[in-house]
């Protein structure tokens, strides 16, 4: 008797597919080629006045993760590997890759927007070359952090995945561990995101999260859904 175990990978959908590959191909070349040329510095998105910044960083940014640690591409990877083709299936291919990247350009404009905002309260002007009056030490040193900071991940178009499952299917339960029970799409999705807010607002010493990338991603993918007109009358609510 022959017994035919299916691939987890069997009904994955044509974009998702080619993102996981493109994704899992940035992070070989970058632990290959380490030694010999720095993708980080190259493909990472950087503060539009820094010296780094250069225009195809607003979309290479999504395909860069940080090589000294495999959560964070292994997360980013989970999270797009079990949310995308539901969303592929429900949106189609086509809108499905749109709203990818929309969500990724929003989540680097508004980490972007932040960055600026900070700058033009340090020195008066968003370039801080046009600062207007003396700049203190202490705000010249957050300045250069500013400005050296690279953005990277994937992170900000996936949270736009996670909020665009919670608004097309609010009432599927997840299982969330250590969570014993199952909870809603609906409440996960929206804890999951007052909580980047809350982290946002009072960072813990060392975070280098880009925590408003992430709600930049949610608040543009909630815009485009609104936009679009989807809604989740012809989903499956559990």
């Amino acid at each position: 008797m022959n017994y035919y175990r299916r691939s987890p990978f069997a009904n994955l959908t044509p974009v998702v597919k080619n993102l996981l590959i493109i994704n899992i191909l940035f992070f070989v070349a970058e632990l290959a080629l380490g030694q010999f040329f720095n993708m980080i510095d190259a493909f990472s998105a950087f503060y539009i006045y820094s010296p780094g910044f250069k225009v195809w960083q607003i979309i290479t940014y999504m395909f860069i993760h940080d090589p000294d640690n495999y959560f964070h591409i292994i997360g980013n990877m989970f999270a797009l590997f079990v949310f995308g083709p539901t969303l592929e299936y429900s949106m189609g291919s086509k809108r499905f890759f749109n709203y990818y990247f929309i969500c990724g350009i929003g989540a680097l404009a508004l980490q972007v927007g932040v960055m600026a905002f900070e700058v033009h309260h340090m020195t008066g002007s968003f370039n801080a070359a046009n600062a207007i009056g003396p700049i203190t030490p202490e705000n010249f040193l957050k300045i250069q952090q500013i400005y050296s900071t690279r953005i990277y991940g994937a992170s900000g178009a996936v949270f736009g995945l996670l909020l665009g499952f919670g608004m097309l299917f609010p009432n599927v339960e997840m299982i969330v561990i250590p969570i014993p029970v199952p909870v809603k799409a609906k409440y996960l999705v929206t804890g999951y995101i007052l909580l980047e807010l809350f982290s946002g607002f009072n960072p813990m010493p060392g975070d280098n999260v880009a925590h408003f990338a992430h709600i930049g991603g949610a608040l543009v993918g909630f815009i485009v859904i609104k936009i679009w007109g989807l809604n989740s009358r012809n989903n499956y609510q559990g």
